[in-house]
């Protein structure tokens, strides 16, 4: 799989549970699917991630999907 095709398994996985409800498990589904790629380790999304959510710019689904759906 290249770096898109697992980027965009990543997404998909992780907008499965926003449409859920379940954002913290969105965004955890997210980090973690990401660093199962060699290509995609350490990916932004992490710590800009955690930064909007810690600062709760990441509470609504629309939120979270702009997020996730941001990612490259």
């Amino acid at each position: 799989m290249n770096r898109q095709e697992h980027l965009r398994w990543c997404k998909d996985r992780a907008l499965a549970y926003v449409d859920a409800g379940d954002n913290n498990q969105a965004f955890a589904s997210l980090i973690q699917d990401l660093n199962l790629h060699p290509d995609t380790q350490g990916h932004s999304a992490s710590e800009l991630g955690m930064m909007l959510l810690i600062s709760g710019h990441l509470t609504t689904a629309r939120d979270m999907r702009d997020f996730i759906e941001g990612c490259n």
